[in-house]
């Protein structure tokens, strides 16, 4: 049985604040500031550059990405970290594509984070593909014997409806396809199983429920069968066979590691295998019930209380991931008066107010609480003060 107070006490949570933003940027665990902090005075400033391989800098993105891999379903060596998450996305379609040269079709749904549909855009242009985009509702029914790669962020950004990953996956190995997953919201939200549901690809970020800190570096999975056969179009040094042979042509590292691009970001990573230390014990089952159990309490209180509210949010709990929408007309507004008062959640454009969920530290009390603000500042009315209908840079 996980031990949700415990997991929650790893956390440095600011007092006098709920934070329901985790699906955004999640906190600092407490022993990251010591980790980072040891590494740069005994690695980084005594070892210099012998830390690569003192220090096993060099070896670090496998090693995160096997800490990774338990929570996804995926097994130890087919996991690898580094760059952003467009980047990862950019290989993982590349490398699909690449493995069905006689199709050119992508698809992908209305609902998908629109990086990801800029990704395929640029790739669609450049190799003479074709990017099919639907509701999300409409995607089983797209897949055809066109199809080259459905690629689907299983957990939308906005909503939270949350895919059923096996039986789209399945649907377009049916079809002849391959499928790729973006698990951005759901790597550490949600009972993720890669290889239970038989993908082929994924790739995901860390800074969300992973809680790895601001731009901490993104993963990759590419399923066993494929990892021989992938060729990213994105090829770069760190995924050579042998990087310090120096060779003026590319040689692919053997399976995952071919993946790897640039030179991985030491001081980052450093600072999610911290925060990965709180992940130690914690059961994927318990955290997908406990979960449940906060959304929907949410839900509940905020119907009762909120009236004027609408549901963004799939009803039934097995169709959402770990966060809960609700739209108003003046969303911005609403949620800035929010965090004025100490419930820190998101708005998405263009009217959702946006609620993330993470098991790990959040708990009934502040499910209770934000209800108890968000009825407040709805009844009160503060909210349409001009100061919160200004937007900042990042909303």
């Amino acid at each position: 049985m996980t031990d949700f107070t415990k997991t929650r006490a790893a956390f440095d949570l600011p007092q006098g604040i709920t934070y329901l933003d985790g699906n955004s940027l999640g906190p600092m665990p407490a022993t990251a500031t010591g980790r980072v902090a040891r590494m740069m005075a005994d690695e980084w400033s005594q070892m210099l550059i012998t830390g690569w391989n003192k220090a096993g800098w060099y070896v670090q993105p496998r090693k995160v990405g096997d800490r990774i891999a338990r929570l996804i379903g995926a097994g130890a060596g087919e996991v690898v970290m580094g760059d952003t998450l467009s980047i990862k996305v950019f290989q993982a379609l590349s490398a699909a594509l690449a493995l069905r040269p006689d199709r050119r079709v992508i698809l992908s749904d209305s609902g998908n984070f629109p990086s990801d549909l800029y990704v395929a855009q640029g790739l669609a242009r450049a190799m003479g593909a074709t990017l099919r985009v639907v509701a999300p509702e409409e995607v089983e029914a797209a897949i055809d014997d066109s199809l080259a790669v459905l690629m689907l962020t299983e957990v939308d950004y906005r909503s939270g409806r949350r895919h059923d990953m096996a039986a789209l996956t399945a649907r377009a190995h049916a079809a002849g396809a391959l499928a790729i997953w973006d698990l951005a919201h759901s790597a550490g939200a949600v009972d993720v199983n890669l290889q239970g549901a038989d993908a082929d690809f994924a790739v995901g970020c860390t800074y969300k429920y992973l809680n790895g800190g601001p731009g901490a570096p993104a993963f990759i999975w590419t399923h066993p069968r494929h990892a021989e056969a992938a060729e990213p179009i994105l090829q770069g040094w760190m995924g050579h066979a042998a990087p310090f042979a120096f060779d003026q042509d590319y040689r692919p590292a053997p399976g995952i590691e071919r993946m790897r691009v640039g030179t991985p970001p030491v001081i980052a990573l450093t600072a999610l295998d911290a925060a990965l230390d709180v992940w130690d014990g914690v059961s994927m089952v318990d955290l997908r019930a406990r979960s449940v159990e906060l959304t929907e309490a949410f839900i509940s209180g905020v119907e009762v209380n909120c009236p004027e509210l609408e549901l963004a949010s799939p009803r039934d709990p097995a169709r959402r991931g770990s966060q809960v929408g609700f739209r108003h007309p003046q969303g911005y507004a609403v949620m800035q008066a929010l965090i004025a008062a100490g419930v820190i959640g998101d708005f998405r454009a263009p009217d959702i107010l946006r609620f993330g969920f993470a098991p790990l530290y959040n708990d009934l009390d502040d499910v209770a609480r934000a209800v108890d603000v968000l009825a407040r500042v709805l009844r009160d009315g503060n909210w349409d003060d001009e100061v919160f209908h200004q937007k900042a840079a990042v909303t």
